[in-house]
């Protein structure tokens, strides 16, 4: 069994030069991974990210720390509002959801998202989405387990599909 992970928690602050480096580190080790595409970001990416992040107000990040190793950075969640004209309120898409190979399945994610909901709530969101790879089991029960389902509106028609066109 794992230890306990104490953890901090906080928003990132996009102007701050050391919570920038640990988003692009994090998100670099992501898209590493088979689950983020097995490529690192790019030298543009990583150049331009948080500039690009701090201009855009519709965006925001949370990171996790494992105090029990010296604040170690563990966690990352990128999140933009979106807005459900269905509901004409904001919504909130939960766009990368990060957390080390050496603290998956210790709850980091789960309490990351719980702050991701709560700062949802106060921008007055109807809603969290997110998307997942359907080979990604232990994400997926996660995102069950907490109340997360497949989109649908009428069943009869089935639930969404998330698809991508490059420009």
């Amino acid at each position: 069994m794992l230890a306990p992970v104490s953890l901090r928690l906080c928003r990132v602050d996009y102007a701050d030069p050391e919570h920038v480096r640990i988003l692009v580190d994090l998100l670099d080790g992501y898209a590493r991974d088979p689950a983020g595409g097995g490529e690192p970001l790019s030298t543009f990416v990583k150049a331009n990210l948080p500039a690009a992040l701090r201009s855009r107000p519709f965006m925001f990040s949370v990171l996790a720390f494992d105090e029990t190793q010296d604040s170690m950075p563990v966690g990352l969640i990128n999140c933009v509002e979106g807005f459900s004209t269905f509901a004409c309120q904001p919504l909130v898409n939960i766009h990368d959801v990060v957390v080390v190979a050496t603290h998956r399945g210790q709850g980091i994610g789960e309490q990351m998202l719980a702050l991701v909901e709560q700062l949802a709530r106060e921008r007055g969101a109807c809603k969290l989405t997110l998307e997942v790879l359907s080979g990604n089991t232990a994400a997926t029960r996660l995102y069950r387990r907490i109340g997360f389902e497949n989109y649908q509106l009428e069943p009869t028609m089935g639930h969404a599909l998330f698809m991508q066109k490059w420009l």
